[in-house]
């Protein structure tokens, strides 16, 4: 690749992981993208940035439109691809936390996943990336009026799941280290108390894997879930090991998956997420 374009790569990778939710897919819309700027006439492009995101977005917009069918037809509930890190040596300041969580995590990428095509490029292009509404009504194919108005509708939708999943770093080491050893004791109360009364437990097997076929609702019922879970841990000798999952806490569970928590400002755990489609883990358990 040209380093014309690997100066934008990460970029364009960011765009394709919040319209998409998979690393591979992702990383396909990127290849694609690269594809068409070798085969075209980019002398004239005043901003190799945006004209490369205008693609990228066409690209996804068309993926998350033929889809929609593929979806339909999905086993169970579906989950992002994790992006795991290994903790970093030293915690960020809580705002940058919060906002690198804000921006790609399990709990946005739900939100982005209810929204139509169109509502989630016009977020993500505009919201996210700061890519001018007339920029983003091209990609769309409509007015900037109507883009606008797309991100806005978005915007509310994104904002109502901040509001319930969004906390910094140190809270949620808290939670986790109270959530982790609740769970460990099979202390049912204990665990009840981290839990937000509504709280929705997901896990992705995608049709290969053991996983539950519906959300679990419910501190009563997640609670029983998590302590059956770790019990299984325990018994078969998987290994937990704290990580990022997408900006936030969470845990490595080898050799079967990812867990994520979402957790509120109040520190009640909102989301307990389980990833473990294997075609979604790559190498890492």
């Amino acid at each position: 690749m040209s380093d014309a374009f690997l100066q934008h790569r990460d970029h364009l990778f960011g765009v394709a992981y919040r319209m998409l939710g998979q690393r591979a897919d992702a990383e396909d819309a990127v290849q694609e993208a690269w594809l068409r700027y070798r085969g075209a006439d980019t002398t004239g492009v005043a901003d190799l940035r945006a004209w490369l995101t205008t693609v990228v977005g066409r690209l996804c917009l068309d993926q998350l439109r033929s889809a929609r069918a593929r979806r339909e037809a999905y086993v169970g509930p579906w989950l992002p691809e994790p992006l795991v890190e290994r903790l970093p040596d030293a915690e960020p300041e809580p705002g940058e936390a919060v906002a690198l969580a804000d921006s790609v995590s399990f709990a946005l990428l739900l939100v982005l996943d209810a929204l139509g095509p169109e509502q989630r490029l016009a977020f993500v292009l505009h919201d996210v990336f700061g890519v001018p509404f007339a920029e983003v009504a091209s990609t769309l194919g409509t007015t900037a009026e109507n883009a606008r108005q797309l991100a806005s509708r978005a915007r509310r939708a994104v904002q109502a799941g901040q509001r319930r999943h969004t906390t910094d770093r140190s809270r949620q080491a808290e939670v986790l280290a109270a959530f982790t050893a609740a769970a460990r004791d099979g202390d049912l109360g204990a665990l009840a108390k981290v839990l937000a009364p509504d709280v929705v437990a997901l896990g992705d097997g995608g049709g290969l894997v053991s996983a539950a076929r519906r959300p679990v609702v419910g501190a009563d019922a997640v609670a029983r879930l998590v302590v059956g879970l770790y019990q299984r841990a325990e018994r078969e000798g998987f290994t937990l090991e704290p990580v990022l999952v997408n900006g936030d806490l969470g845990l490595l569970v080898r050799p079967v998956g990812v867990t994520v928590l979402s957790i509120s400002p109040e520190g009640l755990v909102t989301g307990f997420y389980n990833q473990l489609n294997p075609e979604k883990l790559g190498d890492l358990v």
